[in-house]
């Protein structure tokens, strides 16, 4: 069977004419800020202590103590977390033994195990998480003073 290309053939470039790469800036030793501004905690890491953050951090190893923040807080499939867990939102998807509580939003993965009390205005349950405590959903206007 032969095969046919409709491709062109393009004239090769001329020799005296280098080649430029696209606009690079130079190598700078200053970190350029991006458009996630989070860190990453990877599954070699072990802490013991207080965690605290205001962006946005993901978690994929261990950590027992308290884990606060104004931001958003995921925590991996390889992370195990023995503490209270105080942030803007959550989203598990490995281990958590202690109480959670989330000023906007807390998210249950499939695959994920939380064993503890979770407070939240939204609470979000994947069908194959498992949840093991009680959950108090109360957005600011029903919350009591």
């Amino acid at each position: 069977m032969q095969m046919f290309s409709s491709r062109r053939n393009e004239p090769a470039k001329p020799a005296t004419e280098p080649e430029t790469p696209a606009a690079t800036p130079p190598p700078s030793n200053r970190a350029t800020p991006t458009a996630q501004s989070g860190g990453v905690l990877s599954s070699s890491v072990s802490i013991v202590g207080t965690v605290k953050f205001r962006n946005e951090l993901v978690i994929d190893g261990e950590v027992e103590g308290k884990i606060d923040s104004t931001g958003r807080l995921t925590i991996g499939k390889n992370a195990r977390i023995r503490g209270e867990i105080r942030t803007k939102s959550v989203i598990v998807e490995g281990t958590v033994d202690g109480n959670v509580t989330a000023r906007e939003r807390c998210e249950l993965r499939a695959g994920c195990t939380v064993r503890g009390d979770i407070e939240a205005p939204r609470l979000v349950v994947d069908e194959e998480a498992t949840f093991f405590g009680s959950a108090k959903i109360a957005t600011q206007a029903n919350r009591p003073a």
